[in-house]
């Protein structure tokens, strides 16, 4: 079993691309692990999905309609054994665009 200290550091990211959310969280976890950190994830946590019914025609044809999705992805990061190093790497990493943390 690992002897985990209470002290850890959570990293939370969302985007509507997948792909970039994962290459992201690959580039996090590369940073922690030349720096001597502990992470565990990344944890994926639902999608959320906001769905959108548009009206096709402004005036008629009520029943005619279209609908639009988008997909937010979401993960956790958890650091565990933080140096003061890690956390200047962290801050100085730059993230794929569209991913928010």
């Amino acid at each position: 079993m690992l002897d985990i200290p209470n002290k850890k550091f959570r990293i939370r990211l969302s985007s509507y691309n997948s792909d970039s959310l994962n290459q992201s969280c690959n580039h996090i976890l590369d940073t922690v692990i030349n720096t001597n950190g502990v992470p565990i994830g990344p944890i994926p946590l639902p999608t959320k999905r906001r769905i959108y019914c548009v009206l096709r025609s402004p005036h008629v044809d009520k029943d005619s309609r279209e609908h639009f999705e988008i997909r937010t992805h979401r993960r956790i990061i958890d650091i565990y054994q933080t140096s003061p190093e890690l956390i200047n790497q962290l801050m100085k990493l730059e993230l794929s665009t569209g991913v928010d943390n």
